[in-house]
Order: structure tokens, then C-alpha cells, then sequence
């Protein structure tokens, strides 16, 4: 007796949280693509397929989406005009690439504006509580896009082949980019000679000394294989990598209210979890590539050295007025202020 009431117990357990998850969202089954602009394994796919799993299992199998890693449907500037065309539904950009469609972006580039700890935490503070990101959407709705979150994936690292631990060292350095007008202007003021290029053109750039040196998170490094031709990294403490993922206007403004929540909700409850995540992920790759290259010297700049470069940073900040675009006053203003209110509410020096 025992048994049989254990098991219809179970049963009705089983078919109530069906039932739950189903009503989630009753209506027409939805497919959509998702376009990566990192490899399989890498932050940007691995937490795509995640919000694929969960909008499935949210929805009990009614939504879908299609998770297409780098170099799959095109390079990093391909997938964000995909993605404005509505061929893609989905885009998981960064702050720099999808600055050549959404100009404004380029705020969030400027260097030296976030403290060096917590980063996750005060970009989720401003995604719940902030006034930088609803503007940055009315931005990028003119464009035909909607971003969903702002994501740290890792604070960025120069890596080249001779040693970097001052400003002059900088001088003339062939540097690789990626596809942003404040970018460029920030490490031309540091002295260094930019060249923005495509993310897949970087290692044979490296190898046949088209460019000298290049700048990206840790784990991007890692798994590009750049290490093996670079002697040295530097963190110059400057510039936190930050992804943004991006749907479609058309495509999202017509889903029905709650899917849009979910989605919304989905990529901000992600920030955190995700940031923990990058952070064991570029120090688990970091001894990797020690072990790999037993030669390669990573190093940090000192406070004194940091201060002369967010110095230099500072002077590049007035372009963003004119390369912003529309708005672009209004934008910076407010994502100053949302980074001090963040630090002020989280008790961050």
C-alpha cells in the first residue's frame, strides 16, 4: 500500500511540474538563430547554449534556438548585420564590434572608468538599477536591435613579442584591435600604433609579424592559440571585455510580453554567474598556457605606472562626444554616474 501511494506521489509530482513548465507558454512553437562571436567552449557560445537550454526547458520545448559559434555564419562584423537584417534572430557581440551599427556602444571602451575588482557585480547593479542601459537600448532600437544584458568576460591583456611595463614601451607597438574608433584613439594615446582586424586574421597576423602585439581577455588567448606566438602579456588594468547580448527589434517586439521578460530576465540574472565563471575559466587557462609556454611572462602594472596611463586614457575621453553619435553626451553622463552609484551601493572603493 506503502508503494502504491509512494508512486502516485511521484506520478503526481512528474506531471504537475509538466504542467508547470508548459504553462510557462502556450503559444506557437518559436525558432530562432543565435550567432556566437566566440569559438565552441568560449564564454559568449557556452553561455548562448545555456539560455538555449533554459528557454527550451522554460518553455517545454516550444522555444528553440540555434546556437552558431564563430566563423560559422560569417566573422564578427557579419553576425551583428545578421542579426540587424533579422536573418539571425540572436547576436552575442561585444561592446566594440557592434559599434560600427550602434556608435554609442563605444562607452563602454573608453579606458580606466571601472574599478579593478567586481565588475560583475556593478554591471548587474546597473542593468537592474541604472539609467546607461535603458538609454544604450533607445540607441540601439534605431539600428534595429535590442541588447539584453552587459556581460564581463575578463579584464583585457596586451600580449606581444617585448616586454611592456611602461608607457614608452608602448611607442610604435603594431597593436590589434578590434573594430572601434575609441578603441583606436585610446591606444594611440597610450603611443602605440592600432590596427583594428578580424578576430580569425589575428594568429597569422602575429606569426608573420603583421602586427606586433594584441589585446584580449585571457581565456580568448588560450584558446586562439596567440600564446604561442607572443612572448609576454601585460594587464594594463584599463578596459573590462564586455559582451552584449543582442536580439533582433522586429523579432523581440513581437513575442508575447512574457517571453520577452523571460529573456530579458534570463541574460540579467546571468551577469553574476557568468562573471564567476570567466574568472576560473581565465585563471584555469592562464596556467595553462604557463604550462604550454614555460617562457611566456605575465605581468601586472603597478598603481604608479597604471595612474600615468589612465592619465593618458583620459585624454581621448571628449572624442566619444563626437564618435558617439546621437545622444552620446547623455549616454557617457549616465554611465559615469551608474558606475559611482553601483560602487556607492555595493560599498566598492
Amino acid at each position: 500500500m506503502k508503494t502504491r501511494i509512494m508512486f502516485f506521489i511521484a506520478l503526481f509530482i512528474i506531471f504537475s511540474s509538466v504542467e508547470s513548465r508548459a504553462a510557462n507558454y502556450t503559444g506557437k512553437a518559436i525558432k530562432a538563430k543565435l550567432a556566437s562571436e566566440e569559438i565552441e567552449g568560449d564564454f559568449m557560445t557556452v553561455w548562448a547554449r545555456n539560455f538555449s537550454d533554459h528557454m527550451k526547458q522554460w518553455s517545454d520545448g516550444k522555444i528553440t534556438v540555434d546556437v552558431y559559434p564563430y566563423g560559422t555564419l560569417g566573422a564578427t562584423g557579419d553576425i551583428n548585420e545578421l542579426a540587424q537584417m533579422g536573418i539571425v534572430e540572436f547576436v552575442f557581440s561585444d561592446h566594440a564590434w557592434i559599434s560600427s551599427f550602434v556608435p554609442q556602444a563605444q562607452a563602454l571602451a573608453l579606458n580606466y572608468l571601472f574599478p579593478s575588482d567586481r565588475v560583475p557585480e556593478i554591471l548587474d547593479w546597473m542593468a537592474r538599477n541604472g539609467e546607461f542601459l535603458p538609454l544604450l537600448e533607445k540607441a540601439f532600437r534605431k539600428k534595429g536591435l535590442v541588447p539584453l544584458a552587459i556581460m564581463f568576460e575578463g579584464w583585457q591583456w596586451v600580449s606581444s613579442k617585448k616586454e611592456i611595463r611602461t608607457l614608452d614601451d608602448m611607442k610604435g607597438l603594431r597593436l590589434r584591435l578590434m573594430s572601434s574608433k575609441m578603441l583606436v584613439e585610446n591606444y594611440r594615446a597610450f603611443g602605440a600604433s592600432p590596427t583594428p582586424m578580424t578576430y580569425g586574421e589575428v594568429y597569422s597576423g602575429l606569426q608573420m609579424g603583421l602586427i606586433d602585439a594584441q589585446v584580449n581577455p585571457l581565456f580568448a588567448a588560450y584558446s586562439m592559440k596567440f600564446y604561442e606566438v607572443q612572448d609576454y602579456f601585460v594587464q594594463l588594468n584599463s578596459e573590462p571585455f564586455i559582451g552584449i547580448p543582442t536580439v533582433n527589434r522586429r523579432f523581440f517586439d513581437r513575442l508575447p510580453k512574457k517571453v520577452q521578460q523571460e529573456i530579458r530576465r534570463y541574460w540579467i540574472d546571468a551577469i553574476i554567474p557568468a562573471g564567476r565563471w570567466i574568472d576560473e575559466r581565465n585563471a584555469t587557462d592562464l596556467e595553462k598556457m604557463k604550462e604550454a609556454r614555460p617562457s611566456l611572462k605575465f605581468h601586472k602594472l603597478d598603481d604608479e605606472t597604471v595612474a600615468l596611463f589612465a592619465d593618458r586614457a583620459r585624454t581621448v575621453y571628449p572624442l566619444y562626444h563626437e564618435i558617439g553619435g546621437d545622444g552620446a553626451s547623455e549616454i557617457l553622463e549616465a554611465l559615469l554616474k551608474d558606475i559611482a552609484s553601483a560602487k556607492m551601493a555595493l560599498d566598492i572603493p
